[in-house]
């Protein structure tokens, strides 16, 4: 799937109840998300592969790519649009390899520029720096400098995602700095109308 890696981009959070998370996510996607990426990191591979491929349903109805935290393979096995992994070189280059070349292929690079450049050097799509902010989610030292977008898009050259903690009062300034996607899971996820909450950050990209 040709894609703009431009907007919100939805990351979701370790429920097992499918139907839960496919309703959400859908709420997510009509609210504005350009982009979903599936993360569950205690699923077992039936529940995983179960997930995905209601995932996968989904973002065809709406038109959106869907990214596989993590499983490359299951991304080939459901032909899914891309993959997202660590950000070290080899493992960048070995998922590019397995998944072939048109497929999307994000990295994540925490607050390195060393890491994004060998990202890039090894076939990725895109960057994603964090954590900028605590995170209700994902525990990590909250260490990422805000300049490293601004950096990033001059000496990188690729859409750069900025993850942690991201919500409409605290992201502003990175879309400003020229962030391509904010990535949210728990401002979306975990709120009571996750349609209105996406349409909010969506939003930050109108303009």
């Amino acid at each position: 799937m040709s894609a703009e890696l431009k907007g919100l981009y939805l990351v979701t959070p370790d429920w097992d109840d499918t139907d839960k998370l496919v309703a959400a996510s859908d709420a997510g996607l009509r609210g504005g998300a350009t982009i979903l990426q599936y993360r569950h990191k205690t699923a077992d591979a039936a529940l995983r592969r179960e997930q995905a491929a209601a995932l996968l349903a989904l973002c065809r109805r709406h038109g959106k790519p869907f990214i596989i935290n993590d499983y490359p393979e299951l991304c080939v096995e459901l032909d899914a649009d891309g993959v997202h992994v660590g950000g070290t070189d080899a493992a960048v280059a070995e998922v590019r390899a397995l998944i072939g070349p048109d497929r999307i292929l994000g990295a994540s690079c925490y607050g390195s520029l060393d890491l994004a450049r060998s990202a890039r050097d090894a076939g990725a799509s895109y960057v994603a720096y964090g954590g900028f902010y605590p995170s209700r989610v994902k525990k990590y030292e909250v260490t990422t400098a805000p300049d490293i977008v601004a950096r990033s898009r001059s000496e990188i050259g690729l859409p750069s995602v900025v993850i942690g903690g991201m919500t409409c009062a605290n992201c502003g300034t990175l879309v400003a700095q020229g962030a391509d996607m904010v990535a949210v899971i728990s401002s979306v996820y975990f709120t009571e109308d996750p349609e209105a909450a996406a349409r909010e950050l969506a939003a930050l990209f109108a303009s």
